[in-house]
């Protein structure tokens, strides 16, 4: 008999500006050094990506910029530093993976998004290239094409 697998992962937070200014090449897990407070403001969805990135330094990776709102309940006693860099905890091959990518290749790390996977914080990291402006119009258009077609097929279904 198979074992049912239960989907556990549930979504925080999403870096909408990642996909729309950047080429999402490679998609990688990795988790988090968090501290308690930081795990309260998460479970409260008090999460904010979007003008965080991804820097290595010295075989650290590091997630910059992104905001961890602390709950109101916390001790005021706690020193709270609410947009703190944050090491990102990923294996020696993933790592230089990513530094051979950012290096050689010019490419860049864009956060994507925050999740829980099983009673852990995991974070999307994606390797990325930059999108230039007619990039990002044509991509656009394709969305709003999407939606359009859309629409179109749902009136056609109904007038039958």
């Amino acid at each position: 008999m198979g074992q049912r697998t239960k989907n556990t992962e549930n979504i925080i937070a999403v870096n909408k500006k990642a996909s729309h200014d950047y080429f999402i090449l490679e998609k990688i897990e990795a988790g988090l050094v968090l501290e308690g407070w930081e795990v309260k403001g998460i479970r409260e969805l008090k999460v904010q990506l979007k003008e965080a990135y991804v820097k290595i330094n010295r075989g650290d990776v590091l997630l910059i910029g992104s905001n961890i709102t602390p709950p109101s309940y916390i001790n005021n006693n706690t020193a709270v530093n609410s947009t703190r860099t944050r090491k990102l905890l990923l294996n020696q091959k993933e790592i230089n993976t990513l530094i051979g990518k950012v290096q050689k290749e010019g490419l860049t790390i864009v956060p994507i998004s925050l999740y829980w996977k099983l009673n852990k914080v995991k974070l999307q990291i994606g390797i990325a290239k930059g999108k230039k402006k007619f990039d990002k119009r044509q991509s656009e258009k394709n969305k709003d094409w999407s939606i359009e077609k859309s629409r179109i097929l749902k009136n056609k279904i109904r007038n039958n």
